[in-house]
């Protein structure tokens, strides 16, 4: 393999909705659809990769943070669903969601879930953290691993912005990001079902250096993460090792997550409120993107109800 650092620039947007916060985009290939939320509006957007204005969107009416499939339901019909509280299925064509584990304990009113992701046994790995409106950000967030018959088991505590989950191609090491820390942690996947009493060799796998925060990620099929850097204008490609291979520009400020497509990577962002009006970051922020990479993803895993 090359060495050479890889560079790509994405100088227009596939679909610009504005979003608050785009998040979570998830690619559905039997209808060639992608969906993503935008978590501050409390929308679910899904739009075709072949025409940006084949569009629908669902409301809410509290924020929902990530979607999954569900094995042996057509997504068509219902997806998994992280909403305020925990883990729901959401009825597609009614836009009704019903929870099927929720988070408990003390300050749970103050939390919402974030970003997470079906481990290769179906089961739901999810994040906490402090809700919008309740003031700053603080430590009392959670990673929790969700299945449909019982209480949220927990990994990690203490977490101010728990992000993406994600597993090497091999299913020997699980990723987890934790966004103000700049860090994006690693350690062995244990497929038991067990309580979570360790997480076996945890270490930092990539310390981000820089004013920005990773957010969202992806793996390839090579083992090299796809990175979105919130608040820098690019996505990170890091090898399987923890470097800094490459970089995707973009412009608009704050990347949140990506999508394999294919080879595509499809990039979510959210508005950037601090740009004047009239600046480029401005402009495109809360859009969708996409550039060829030219590696495929590791796809998705199906959560077991």
């Amino acid at each position: 393999m090359s060495s050479e650092f890889q560079t790509w620039e994405v100088k227009t947007p596939y679909l610009n909705l504005h979003c608050g916060l785009g998040e979570g985009p998830y690619y559905e290939p039997a209808t060639q659809t992608v969906r993503f939320v935008d978590i501050k509006n409390k929308k679910l957007h899904t739009v075709s990769i072949n025409d940006p204005a084949d569009l629908t969107t669902l409301s809410f009416d509290e924020p929902v943070t990530v979607t999954a499939d569900i094995e042996g339901v057509d997504p068509k019909d219902k997806i998994l669903i992280g909403a305020k509280r925990g883990l729901a299925v959401l009825d597609r064509k009614t836009g009704e969601y019903e929870y099927i584990s929720k988070m408990e304990g003390e300050g749970v009113d103050r939390i919402r879930s974030n970003d997470g992701a079906v481990d290769p046994q179906g089961r739901f790995w999810m994040g906490s953290m402090t809700d919008f409106g309740k003031g700053d950000f603080r430590p009392e967030g959670s990673l929790f691993r969700f299945t449909q018959t019982s209480p949220p088991q927990t990994a990690l505590t203490s977490l101010t912005i728990p992000n993406s989950v994600g597993w090497s191609p091999d299913q020997k090491t699980m990723y987890f990001t934790h966004s103000n820390a700049r860090e994006v942690l690693a350690w062995e996947y244990d497929p038991s079902p067990t309580p979570l009493t360790v997480l076996a060799n945890k270490r930092v796998f990539y310390q981000h250096v820089g004013n920005g925060e990773p957010d969202g990620f992806r793996v390839d099929v090579e083992g090299n993460i796809w990175h979105a850097v919130y608040g820098e204008s690019r996505v990170l490609k890091l090898s399987p090792e923890g470097k800094l291979i490459g970089e995707i520009r973009l412009p608009t400020r704050n990347i949140t997550c990506v999508e394999f497509v294919g080879e595509e990577l499809f990039i979510t962002t959210a508005g950037d409120d601090d740009a004047a009006e009239g600046e480029e970051s401005k402009e495109n922020g809360g859009a969708l993107f996409r550039v060829n990479v030219g590696v495929r993803g590791v796809g998705h895993d199906l959560f077991k109800l």
